[in-house]
């Protein structure tokens, strides 16, 4: 496209969605050719709970099936977890032993429910794996979680069996027996738990288990696509968890969408793929949130990349991480994907070939100097929620470096996209070109339901299998997606609708802000009026004057920061590591601000 080779910054609006229409023809003609010459890609129409829908016609029948094929990747190293590395074969052998030992031991059967309650380390993967080996549902726990969560969910899925790490056991012992629970102590010793010593009734060591049983052959059972496969609690800043079902299909529908994806890129990239010769990823976010579960861990094992855990999150410690082991692959929140510019210094990160953010929108001027900072590397957002198992929208390097503010198109070649109207909830319409409304999805990887929760259920899946995700968006000329804020996050100002992300985009833009959180305070005369907390990077000083004028010179009044909060320290985080906006909120208001207009 010539167009391109002019800065970017000097391209008109019509040069720009030129460029668009031209790359999405280019794409759009690869994929069709691989549905056609690729068995694996192939398309077709499936009836699922009453509605039709486009499917891959020739896709393993469940995820045991779909992890028993990928194990061939062999004596490579999948796991690496500070000095251990385990490989395909082995991590594939160790879960198909303990899905027999729990078959065995605990008379587990298909359909069965198992939980997971660990931070990530290799165990959370093997013991996830080895519940699918069997059939069975498991059940991924929120590990920051404390008692009285974890027993609200664990009651609420009603699995009896928990694989669990030493911190996690502490919390769930005082209610194991209450709940005839069984615990499978999977990292730590038993010393390691406060105030206890030995293993109690119904207390097993995963390592001593393990032991018992050397059948590394999968258990049979005849999983069927729809049947459910993971139960997956969505981490809500209010009142308790939802528990969203996922079927075989989800995971197996986003999976093979994102390698159609990959082998559309590689195409463009002249056969280089995106995953790179020796294919590795750093695992910074939880694997029990579904974009560490599906991006960061299954779509590895199926392709045949190596991950790398770390213990905790730090720019440092990613950057030592990714270079001495040669990652090709970074998927994480935007927060954090920034720090990595900073963090990598002048040594950079040489082996990086894409870098993917998800969980939150990246504010624009983010993505330019990601882009900036490592023209090498794809640098572009995703967009996907727990109830599509993490699959909805996806963008190209090209499309993102000239629309920094959009999250791609519809994910080919199973996901639809639409944009509805939600003044009226009794009757829905369809919003034109550029009109904003609710983003509703429609795919094979959309979940069934909430777990326990039918009326919640029905309010959120339409009839004819629409998920209404509750985002706030807008499809342009060329089916781009731009995500306007949250239903529940807009700021509503004397009946003029101002939407958080807008603000929090541009506060990101004066110099020395390190985080940013926009929310409503009450006012007696207006109704709201707009907040803002922000984090100054190490060792600056903001002005806040300065700060609302930069603000206000692109923004109407309307929607200028009227109370003005620095914070001491990082702003609260979700399990997911989005920004707490309750909590924030909740403190800021207990607070004098540092700026209020009088």
């Amino acid at each position: 496209m010539s167009s391109q080779a002019q800065p970017l910054e000097a391209l008109s609006l019509e040069e720009k969605l030129s460029a668009v229409k031209a790359r999405r023809e280019q794409l759009g003609m690869i994929g069709m050719k691989l549905m056609m010459e690729n068995p694996l890609f192939a398309v077709d129409s499936a009836e699922i709970r009453g509605n039709s829908y486009r499917v891959f016609k020739n896709a393993p029948q469940n995820m045991a099936e779909m992890l028993a094929q990928a194990s061939s990747h062999g004596d490579k190293d999948f796991i690496i977890h500070e000095d251990e590395r385990i490989s395909f074969a082995e991590t594939w052998s160790r879960a198909c032993r303990l899905a027999n030992v729990l078959k065995a031991s605990f008379n587990l059967k298909k359909g069965d429910r198992v939980a997971i309650a660990m931070r990530n380390y290799p165990e959370w993967c093997i013991g996830y794996m080895a519940v699918m080996a069997l059939g069975g549902v498991v059940v991924p726990l929120n590990a920051w979680w404390k008692s009285d969560e974890l027993e609200f969910a664990l009651k609420d899925c009603e699995a009896k069996t928990v694989i669990v790490d030493a911190k996690r056991m502490s919390y769930i012992r005082p209610f194991s027996q209450d709940m005839g629970l069984t615990l499978i102590l999977a990292r730590g010793g038993i010393e390691d738990i406060d105030g206890e010593g030995g293993l109690g009734d119904n207390e097993y060591s995963y390592e001593d288990l393990l032991e018992t049983n050397n059948n590394t052959t999968m258990p049979a059972h005849n999983t069927q696509p729809e049947d459910d496969y993971c139960i997956l609690y969505t981490s809500g800043s209010t009142g308790k968890p939802k528990g969203v079902i996922l079927t075989h299909r989800s995971s197996i529908s986003t999976l093979l969408s994102w390698m159609f994806l990959s082998q559309i890129i590689k195409t463009v990239n002249g056969g280089v793929s995106p995953f790179g010769e020796v294919p590795g990823i750093l695992v910074s976010i939880p694997l029990f949130h579904v974009t560490g579960m599906q991006q960061s861990f299954l779509l590895s094992y199926i392709a045949g990349r190596k991950i790398a855990f770390m213990y905790r999150w730090s720019g440092e410690a990613a950057v030592d991480i990714i270079n001495k082991e040669k990652l090709t692959n970074f998927m994480g929140v935007p927060s954090q994907a920034f720090e990595l510019i900073e963090a990598s210094g002048e040594k950079g990160l040489p082996t990086m070939l894409d870098i993917r953010t998800g969980g939150a929108k990246c504010p624009p001027e983010h993505g330019r100097q990601l882009i900036k900072k490592f023209p090498h590397a794809g640098v572009a957002p995703g967009y996907g929620l727990s109830e599509t198992c993490a699959l909805g929208s996806v963008m190209s390097k090209d499309d993102y470096a000239l629309f920094p503010d959009s999250t791609g198109v519809a994910a080919p070649p199973v996901t639809d996209l639409k944009i509805m109207n939600v003044d009226d909830e009794n009757d829905f319409k369809a919003c034109g070109v550029n009109e904003a409304g609710e983003i509703w999805l429609r795919s094979p990887a959309n979940f069934r339901g909430y777990l326990n929760l039918p009326e919640l259920t029905e309010r959120t899946l339409s009839k004819d299998g629409w998920f209404r995700t509750g985002d706030i968006g807008r499809v342009d000329e060329n089916g781009l997606v731009f995500i306007l804020d949250r239903i529940k996050d807009i700021i509503i100002r004397g009946g003029e609708n101002i939407s958080c992300a807008e603000v929090e985009a541009r506060v990101y833009e004066f110099a020395g802000v390190s985080e940013a959180a926009v929310f409503s305070v009450p006012d007696e005369l207006l109704g709201e009026r707009v907040g803002l907390v922000v984090f100054p990077k190490p060792d600056t000083k903001i002005d806040i004057k300065a700060l609302r004028n930069f603000i206000a010179d692109d923004l109407a009044g309307f929607k200028v920061p009227e109370k003005i909060w620095i914070s001491p320290m990082s702003l609260p985080r979700l399990a997911s590591e989005k920004f707490d906006k309750n909590t924030v909120r909740t403190i800021a208001l207990q607070n004098k601000p540092d700026f209020e207009t009088s």
